[in-house]
């Protein structure tokens, strides 16, 4: 029996956990094959800012997988290989051997786009001065720490105040660099709400970092080198620009194929990562996945994501039914000793998408009052008041308490309610946790608002 090919046009978090499904699962029935533009694979970007920050030495442990491990599970890997276009209706792609400059015409049975997302760098007068840099590929981390090593370099701009660009700042910091963060809003706004967004704003201030928060920057200037950045409110020396304002999906090329996408360019799917267009899919950071909180498709670029999307395709397309459960978009930020998390939706955000919400916010201890070592923890839970389901969670402390958001993320997914979190069977021990622990507090204060 002919085996069906399966290609992959991307071969990083989404792509890789696609194809060793593939590889591992299905190779007496379907071959793998994948092209990628890079010369490696399955780069954690997210220990990025350690590997940079010096809290580990290479980056060597950053990557899981390697084009020669790819091979030898089974799949046909070419890295360096472009892709440039597809016809559907024939099931073929054109590629280019970045190498050769050869152009290939592939012809496939079933294909999944796994082409990521690239970082926004808007054409700034002054954009292409040396000095200016990104962060989103092993090469810009290992650009980044040579950079870092000119002792000229004593003033860094980091601008944009998500994850990434908060965690750079640290990292920037601890190599003995004077640190500007520059934002149009406040900071991680998309993921917290204000009193939680304060309190890093407190922290990075406590911490050194200069802050120049509610201001856009317009131009870039120097000579040759970047000297000077220049925003709607000021002008700042630097040394040094991280530009991190956010990333957009890397779809531009399929814009005329008739795959549909989003207003924001994501390639639209349903929860098997089927494209609207027959044996095609799409994974990672590049498509929609269904965002249980908000009950609808989204653009939710998290490596997590990326490896369940390539889960489910790889299965998807070899003909085992396998269906996403939705996502909450969970997330956690370790900066100068503060942990944040959350998941699902923030009250600012829900409220702006026309939903009708209440919430509840508390600070207490950890443990019981008399444990000597204790800690305190702020948790904002956000429910819908029609139906009281729980809709998002955020927590602060300068303890590990990420391993409770795991509960909230579980709880917005399985469509729980507030009433129901008064009463969950909780465990009581001192060294952990209070009688009435701060998860059950919550829906023990929202009792009062129903």
């Amino acid at each position: 029996m002919k085996k069906e090919k399966v290609i992959v046009i991307g071969t990083n978090h989404a792509g890789t956990h696609s194809i060793l499904e593939i590889a591992n699962k299905y190779k007496d029935t379907h071959e793998v094959v994948t092209y990628d533009k890079n010369d490696n694979i399955s780069f954690l970007g997210c220990g990025m800012a350690l590997w940079i920050g010096g809290v580990i030495d290479s980056g060597d442990g950053l990557f899981y997988a390697t084009p020669e491990s790819l091979c030898e599970a089974g799949a046909e890997v070419h890295m360096k290989h472009d892709f440039k276009n597809v016809d559907f209706d024939k099931k073929t792609i054109e590629i280019e051997d970045l190498e050769t400059g050869e152009m290939k015409t592939e012809t496939y049975d079933k294909l999944i786009f796994a082409i990521g997302s690239w970082p926004i760098l808007p054409p700034l007068p002054g954009h292409d001065l040396e000095n200016i840099i990104y962060a989103k590929i092993f090469q810009n981390a290992q650009g980044a720490i040579e950079k870092i090593k000119d002792p000229s370099i004593k003033k860094v701009t980091v601008v944009g105040a998500g994850y990434i660009g908060i965690e750079l700042v640290e990292a920037f910091k601890e190599n003995g660099k004077e640190v500007t963060l520059i934002n149009d809003m406040d900071v991680l706004n998309r993921y917290y709400d204000p009193n939680f967004q304060e309190m890093m704003r407190s922290n990075l201030e406590k911490n050194g970092i200069i802050m120049q928060l509610g201001e856009t920057v317009t131009e870039f200037k120097g000579d040759g080198k970047v000297n000077k950045v220049i925003t709607t409110k000021g002008e700042y020396d630097t040394d040094l620009v991280l530009m991190s304002i956010g990333f957009k999906p890397n779809t531009r090329v399929l814009a005329d194929t008739g795959i549909e996408l989003t207003p924001r360019g994501a390639i639209l799917t349903n929860n098997r990562m089927e494209t609207n267009i027959k044996d095609v899919y799409a994974i990672g950071d590049c498509a929609t996945v269904y965002n249980n909180a908000s009950n609808q498709f989204e653009n939710i670029a998290l490596a997590t994501n990326a490896v369940r999307t390539g889960i489910v395709a790889g299965h998807n397309a070899c003909g085992t039914p396998l269906e996403m459960q939705g996502v909450q978009g969970s997330n956690a930020i370790h900066i100068f000793g503060l942990t944040l998390c959350s998941t699902g939706l923030t009250e600012c955000v829900a409220k702006s998408s026309g939903m009708e919400v209440e919430t509840v916010e508390f600070t207490d201890l950890i443990k019981a009052a008399f444990m000597p070592e204790n800690d305190e923890i702020t948790v904002k839970v956000v429910w819908e008041k029609e139906t009281k389901r729980i809709i998002g969670a955020q927590m602060a402390s300068t303890s590990d308490i990420t391993l409770a958001l795991h509960f909230f993320s579980l709880a917005i997914q399985e469509r729980y309610t507030i009433d129901k979190l008064a009463l969950t069977d909780t465990f009581f021990l001192p060294h952990f946790n209070q009688p009435h622990n701060f998860i059950t507090k919550a829906g023990l204060l929202a009792l009062g608002k129903l």
